[in-house]
């Protein structure tokens, strides 16, 4: 298993700008850099939403259209570290940050498709202000 935390979440004002971090630990976690990486975004009530993805290497990344040009996913495998950048961050943004991992052994190979991720972080909640 391999555990993953979020963190970076808070209180913003539309417009403006966060950066989140997902660490991953655990037993498996050496293989953290074989890993297809996720974030998806929940709000009470609501369906679970994909924000964004990015393939084992970095070189592929994935995005929600209307999220595509406002939000950048990365990872630093030698950090065990994935981040999220959201910018001209609204409203409608708000919600809880989860971030996920998908073994290509296991997993299924929609990056969009929550479906397709075998472990799953607790979420940083994310409150962007009108």
């Amino acid at each position: 298993q391999v555990q993953l935390v979020e963190s970076g979440g808070g209180l913003v004002q539309t417009g403006g700008s966060l950066r989140l971090s997902c660490i991953a630990s655990g037993r498996t976690v050496d293989d953290f850099d074989t890993y297809a990486m996720g974030w998806f975004r929940q709000v009470p009530g609501n369906e679970r939403e994909f924000v964004a993805a990015v393939s084992w290497s970095g070189s592929n990344e994935y995005y929600a259209d209307s999220l595509k040009g406002r939000f950048n996913i990365y990872r630093d495998n030698s950090k065990k570290t994935v981040y999220l950048e959201m910018n001209l961050l609204k409203p409608e943004d708000t919600g809880t940050y989860v971030c996920a991992a998908s073994d290509p052994a296991l997993g299924g190979n929609n990056r969009k498709s929550a479906a397709s991720y075998e472990y799953w972080g607790q979420g940083t909640q994310v409150t962007v202000s009108s």
